[in-house]
């Protein structure tokens, strides 16, 4: 029953007082996440890979929702209406239906020094979109009459009493593990794991001040089937100048969208968006292994670099500037190493615009416009009530930096 409807996890335990402990070891330097908490005490205590955690999930999540929804962040602006997403996996029939211009796989290859006991752990995270749509009574409610009389029709927006609801596709994390992998087992054994995300419906009654029914909302999230494979392969045995011998493997990393399709869906992309992975990508962590900057790599290596093939994402080092221990393969193209400015107070979904001209714009909206975002995502919402709040000072950090000053060489 855990596999069906927890994939790839487990219900631990645990005294209070030691959850206690737990709670204040998360807590206390800003840990997101119990699974983030767990990793780094994992980390101290030399179990896995020790990486800056903040750094790597700060950018991961960057990716996650780059472009989820843009300026102006309201469901009936055009960009809004028709999104586009980056890392999008479609179901292989639709892909084929589209003769190859949509990716229904993604495949990426690293190279990694390992010593005799390295540790590999990979995790593959993707959004599905679940879609909230909005009907109202077609005639107005009667006192007496049951719910099961009532007829609904289906419209964009609603405003019942002063609320208000807009139709919308909303974002669901969903995220693969597969942690303490031993990269020489996976040259003879490859890892194949198949993951299906059961289907979600759920119905919500609206009510006005009177006490009747309104309108209705209705949310529905389909299944996804996704299949995961993990191999690697022996390129190189060196002794190296401390006299450890290390292997140099390449790892390679395949995920493929089996969603089902019906045949009726192939011609509408905003249904099959809904069967789809969206802005998949993936962090591979070691431990007593190193990765190989495919970006920047030794002139040795040159060549294994140049046969690494990556279809739909391209993998950089993440993490703090020159530890070789965390990759992303990300759909949007990164340097090694990239980081969230600091003065940036919040996310944007927009990385290619700049945070003070959207600040600005934001502010810019009337009062419907606003009402609009602050009712369609909670995601937005928050961007609009950070702007309303942001103080002046702050805002004047948006307005630049300079970094990276060196004296100039004679």
């Amino acid at each position: 029953m855990m596999e069906v409807y927890y994939p790839n996890s487990v219900w631990l335990n645990l005294r209070r007082d030691i959850f206690d402990d737990l709670d204040c070891f998360k807590i206390r330097p800003g840990i997101p996440t119990w699974e983030a908490g767990m990793e780094r005490l994992l980390a101290e205590k030399g179990g896995k890979m020790v990486v800056d955690l903040e750094l790597v999930e700060k950018i991961a999540a960057a990716v996650l929702y780059e472009g989820y929804m843009l300026y102006p962040y309201r469901p009936s602006a055009v960009k809004n209406r028709k999104r586009f997403n980056f890392g999008v996996l479609t179901p292989r029939a639709y892909s084929e239906a589209q003769h190859g211009t949509e990716r229904w796989t993604m495949h990426t290859e690293y190279l990694i020094w390992c010593e005799a006991d390295a540790v590999l752990n990979v995790k593959v995270r993707f959004l599905n979109l679940r879609d909230r749509r909005v009907f109202k009574t077609e005639s107005p409610p009667v006192a007496g009459d049951g719910q099961e009389n009532l007829e609904f029709l289906q419209v964009d927006h609603l405003e019942i009493a002063g609320q208000h609801w807009y139709a919308w596709q909303e974002a669901v994390e969903r995220e693969i593990a597969e942690f303490h992998l031993n990269p020489k087992d996976l040259v003879f054994h490859p890892k194949t794991v198949a993951v299906t995300f059961l289907p979600e419906t759920d119905t919500q009654m609206l009510m006005g001040d009177d006490g009747q029914v309104h309108g209705k909302l209705e949310h529905e999230l389909p299944s996804t089937s996704l299949r995961l494979e993990i191999k690697a392969r022996v390129e190189s045995i060196q002794e190296f100048p401390d006299g450890q011998v290390r292997t140099l493997k390449k790892i390679s990393v395949r995920i493929e969208n089996q969603t089902g399709l019906n045949e009726g869906w192939l011609k509408h992309r905003e249904e099959v968006l809904t069967r789809s992975m969206i802005s998949t990508h993936t962090i591979l962590g070691v431990h007593n292994a190193e990765f190989v900057s495919l970006l920047d790599p030794p002139e040795t290596l040159r060549s294994q670099v140049a046969g690494c093939q990556n279809n739909g994402a391209w993998p950089v080092l993440v993490g703090t500037p020159g530890k070789c221990d965390v990759m992303l393969a990300s759909p949007i193209i990164l340097y090694d190493y990239p980081q969230v400015a600091p003065e940036s107070l919040g996310d944007f979904y927009d990385g290619t615009e700049i945070d003070e001209m959207l600040a600005l714009r934001v502010m810019t909206l009337t009062d419907a416009e606003k009402q609009e975002m602050r009712n369609v995502d909670d995601r937005a919402r928050r961007i609009l009530e950070r702007t309303e709040t942001l103080p002046e000072e702050h805002f004047m950090k948006l307005h630049g930096a300079l970094r990276g000053l060196r004296p100039l060489e004679p």
